[in-house]
């Protein structure tokens, strides 16, 4: 493992589907000789996509892990998914990372998940550069892309290099190399040796103007992070290349901007500079601030963690990846070292976890040649023996023990109903859908003990669709499944004061209590329902009988509402007043008015059904929008914006999942195959009162 933490770099690329991420991985793969073929994602034979599932549909589903070396610089590349289904991909990489590469398409440009994806960077903080990718696509446009940035993503964009010609060869003006804007070097290179031969020549006279207004662009940016640079050039004088880069370092790592360079991966075109811009510009561990988290036992005391070896150890488990032979964890280490055969702490389970081998990764795999003795702070391993943790918990050192920020996924907004076929398949069924609940944090599986079915819920129908398969394909499963259908929430649509009344004869005592409670609707119709105890201080109640009270208010509200029992949001109990009796008072008594109250409360103000609204956007050419409009019209879609981008027409709706089943096969069909689609959730709205209706018969 790495051993200068200084020349260490934890990065990810992230893009939009089909930007050409794991092309980009491949070539680094390839150009840094840490392997000797370069694969093809329509061939299935990439490393980093080396699930059947994604080879058969030449996308990435789950975030791989590669190790190579360039330069004196070692590697962590964490490869994502594009598609929104499998965004908590992105998220746990994003998590555990310390600066990534964004890969736009010179055609397509900043899509729907792009901007998904930087949002995630910018939560977590995370330095990012700019790849421009299929340069020599018809249609590409580096500085319309380059353009988009900075209005679409709120981003910076500093351009460092700059390309020779655009689009495919048989175009007046073909895509044949970029411009070093640093160096001020023309580079080309040799599709004889896949991009490995580098020719680097002067800028040619009839680029060198415009080389140089681009570069002074770059220059502006760099007087503007570094004082030292700026008066160089009040005095005239040149500034120096090491300057250059240490100013534009820096703005990266402050994440003011982002340094832009481009190519084309498929014919290992710009990756090499690249790959150097990774060691130049994005941080090592030593770079980002020291981890913060909190003692185990006291939540008000922060703890601080350095990336150094001889700080107490801790790491983050990011994902698990279930084996026949041992569960194998991926754990970020972010201080001390974690030795093969040790035992840790998990505070999240409070238990303890046996530290059986170390391994380094290889794409969702051990590295058959990469058992480690022991893994230091900053790196990324692989680790095989602990039983207890799960996704997000932290591991630490025994004796100096602190629970690190977990990761926050989000809620899954369609579900199915399967049965195993016989009872000889539900036993491994069951184990089946742990295993993949395990791996997968947004995966839900209950099973329904009425009726045998089970209810699984995903992210979307790809998301679905792929566990569905795996049941089938990759496990022999013989499970019937069901139409997919949309989860719901229950809200309330106004206010309303009442009280809760238990009044009765229990086992010859009489029972009595009144409560009364205060239910409004939260602005946020997503957030989770909110109870308040506005008791005054002297109210005649013991601390365990209000105690008592309020927690049957929370199991009430965690139960669902009304209508069909969807999970509750969005509502406001406040609990103000309160009568009791001389006898009979007690938690049982009060847990019945709270109970009482509660459904009065929810009724009287109203049940509303919620419905996940989707944010649409499909790319299309222009001939094909007014059907694609007017399909997604009848879909109860609303359109919020359209815009060209380059050739292409792009339509942006908010429409309600429910309508939204199949869409990218219509898609397909309304445009001859011309057209794409993507789709990520944007909030809950109140759904049609027939809808709501259906619930109540």
């Amino acid at each position: 493992m790495a051993t200068d933490i200084s020349k260490l770099r934890n990065i990810g690329i992230i893009a939009h589907i089909d930007a050409g991420k794991t092309t980009v991985t491949e070539r680094m793969l390839f150009l840094s000789g840490a392997k000797h073929r370069v694969g093809r994602v329509d061939h299935g034979t990439t490393d980093t996509d080396d699930d059947p599932e994604e080879q058969e549909r030449g996308i990435t589903i789950f975030s791989a892990c590669v190790k190579y070396r360039w330069q004196e610089y070692n590697i962590n590349l964490l490869d994502t998914p594009g598609h929104v289904d499998f965004t908590a991909e992105v998220e746990r990489c994003l998590r555990v990372l310390d600066g990534a590469v964004t890969v736009f398409s010179a055609r397509e440009g900043v899509e729907a998940q792009s901007e998904t994806v930087w949002r995630q960077a910018d939560r977590y903080e995370v330095p990012r550069i700019v790849f421009i990718n299929k340069m020599d696509r018809e249609g590409a446009n580096f500085e319309s892309v380059l353009n988009d940035i900075q209005p679409r993503l709120g981003g910076n964009p500093v351009a460092i290099e700059l390309p020779v010609g655009q689009g495919p060869p048989h175009v007046s003006d073909p895509f044949r190399g970029v411009i070093d804007l640093i160096d001020m070097k023309m580079l080309e290179f040799d599709p004889e040796t896949d991009g490995k031969q580098i020719k680097e020549t002067e800028v040619p006279a009839e680029l060198r103007d415009d080389a140089l207004l681009w570069r002074e662009q770059m220059l502006d940016a760099v007087y503007d992070l570094s004082e030292e640079a700026a008066n160089l050039a009040l005095e005239d004088k040149e500034v120096p290349r090491d300057l250059i880069i240490a100013a534009l370092r820096d703005g990266v790592i402050q994440r003011k901007i982002q340094v832009v360079l481009c190519g084309s991966a498929l014919h290992g075109m710009g990756i090499q500079p690249l790959m150097t811009a990774v060691g130049n510009f994005l941080p090592s561990p030593l770079d980002r601030p020291p981890v913060e988290g909190v003692d185990p036992k006291n939540h008000d005391k922060v703890l601080i963690r350095k990336p150094d070896a001889k700080e107490p150890f801790c790491g983050l488990v990011f994902k698990i990846l279930p084996a026949k032979t041992g569960d194998n964890y991926w754990i970020r280490v972010y201080s001390g070292e974690l030795s093969q055969n040790s035992r840790v702490q998990c505070p999240n389970r409070d238990k303890k976890e046996n530290i059986a081998q170390i391994w380094q990764i290889h794409a969702t795999k051990k590295d058959r040649d990469g058992q480690v003795e022991v893994v230091s702070a900053g790196d990324i391993a692989c680790v095989i023996g602990p039983r207890f943790a799960i996704t997000g918990d932290t591991v630490c050192d025994s004796q100096n023990a602190i629970e690190l920020p977990s990761i926050k996924f989000a809620e899954t907004v369609i579900s199915m109903a399967i049965e195993p076929e016989s009872t000889s398949d539900k036993k491994k069924l069951e184990e089946t859908l742990d295993m993949i609940r395990r791996q997968d944090p947004t995966f839900r599986a209950v099973e329904n003990e009425e009726s045998g079915q089970t209810l699984i819920s995903g992210m979307g129908e790809l998301h679905l669709e792929v566990i569905q398969h795996r049941l089938t394909r990759d496990f022999g499963l013989n499970v019937k499944f069901y139409k997919p259908r949309v989860n719901y929430r229950e809200t309330i649509g106004g206010s309303a004061d009442v009280v809760g009344i238990c009044n009765r004869q229990m086992g010859g005592t009489q029972m009595f209590a009144r409560m009364s409670i205060k239910v409004s609707p939260l602005e946020d119709t997503a957030a989770p329902v909110q109870v308040f105890d506005r008791l005054p201080p002297d109210a005649p109640l013991a601390n365990n009988v209000r105690q008592a009270a309020m927690d049957e208010i929370r199991e009430r509200a965690a139960g669902g509402g009304l209508l069909a029992g969807f999970p509750l949001s969005g509502v406001r109990i406040e609990v103000y007043a309160v009568e009791t009796a001389e006898e009979g008072s007690d938690e049982i008594a009060f847990r019945i008015a709270a109970g009482d109250a509660f459904d009065k409360g929810l009724e009287k103000a109203g049940p509303v059904l919620l419905e996940p609204v989707m944010r649409v956007e499909v790319t299309t050419p222009d001939e094909y929008m007014g059907e694609l409009v007017g399909d997604l019209q009848q879909r109860r879609a609303i359109i919020a914006l359209t815009e060209t981008r380059g050739q292409m027409t792009v339509i942006t709706a908010h429409a309600p999942l429910k309508e939204m089943f199949g869409y990218s096969g219509a898609v397909r069909s309304l445009s001859q195959g011309r057209a794409g689609s993507s789709m990520e959730p944007l909030n809950y709205q109140p759904a049609p009162k027939a809808d709501a209706d259906a619930f109540l018969m």
